[in-house]
């Protein structure tokens, strides 16, 4: 199992609670419940029990029938929940939004609606594709963990949205490389000018991985433009962020190939302005 799925799993725990689970049913869990009123601690905690053995669709009709025969209890929030969580499980990704987003509607004020907020972030995170493809899912997992660090500030769940909003931003500073390199191969380079652009000026993306190339790319295309004070102040500030990054070197030769040497001395003026933005303060 995943190390994310696993994480969400002992989150989902805090939100429960100890739970009280009954004597086992016996006999297989039928692939769709037909409507049987019954206990609702009964439903709950076989539902609770297919959960603890991993079959997740088996747990969801449990929880969805909790659900059914009994909407206006306080088992029927918990197994909105848990419906989210074994839907997500069983990368079911889609209903598992669902479920949040019914969560959300029923009980907006309720501490789960946290889990549940975060979840909604969380199905986007996991669909998330290699640069090469729509980043859709990856600006709606930007969107809904930034939501959650708005939404819930000090929780754990708002914690852990700040450390996957530097992995998404990676991701999205990364698509806009690609389509940079994209253009420059294809000899366009004010289109790849304007990519490497947006990750240099993004303050978001700055403090990605991909800052040291966008910079020496700049400086490759702002030397093709023959705009070569504006290629050695590209160098200038790559040189004064990363001075042991192979970037910087290959940055040095083109630009000592060209006849100027990048000024690596401590900023001043327009460059100024570009450092601050990159390394605040």
């Amino acid at each position: 199992m995943p190390a994310s799925k696993i994480r969400t799993g002992l989150v989902l725990a805090l939100v429960i609670g100890s739970t009280l689970v009954v004597a086992a049913c016996s006999g297989k869990a039928r692939p769709r419940l037909a409507y049987e009123e019954r206990p609702v601690e009964a439903l709950y905690n076989t539902g609770y029990q297919r959960l603890d053995s991993r079959r997740w669709a088996d747990a969801i009709d449990y929880f969805q029938e909790v659900e059914r025969q009994h909407p206006y209890s306080e088992w029927s929030r918990r197994a909105i929940l848990m419906q989210i969580y074994a839907y997500y499980q069983n990368s079911n990704y889609t209903e598992a939004q669902a479920a949040a987003d019914r969560f959300i509607q029923l009980f907006p004020g309720n501490s789960g609606a946290a889990y549940a907020y975060y979840m909604k972030a969380l199905c986007n995170f996991e669909r998330i594709t290699d640069v090469g493809r729509d980043q859709g899912y990856a600006q709606g997992a930007l969107d809904g963990l930034r939501e959650v660090t708005r939404r819930f500030p000090g929780t754990s769940y708002a914690t852990d949205a700040r450390v996957k909003i530097d992995m998404v931003n990676d991701q999205l500073a990364g698509k806009e490389m690609a389509i940079g390199r994209y253009y420059q191969r294809a000899h366009q380079p004010l289109a790849a000018l304007n990519r490497y652009k947006a990750v240099i000026d993004n303050e978001a993306y700055q403090r990605t991985s991909h800052t040291p190339e966008a910079l020496y790319r700049l400086v490759e295309v702002n030397l093709e433009l023959g705009l070569k004070e504006e290629a050695t102040r590209n160098g200038a500030v790559l040189g004064y962020n990363y001075p042991g990054s192979p970037w910087y070197s290959q940055a040095y030769r083109l630009l000592s190939d060209e006849g100027a040497q990048p000024d690596t001395a401590a900023p001043t003026g327009q460059r100024e302005s570009w450092l601050r933005r990159i390394i605040p303060g």
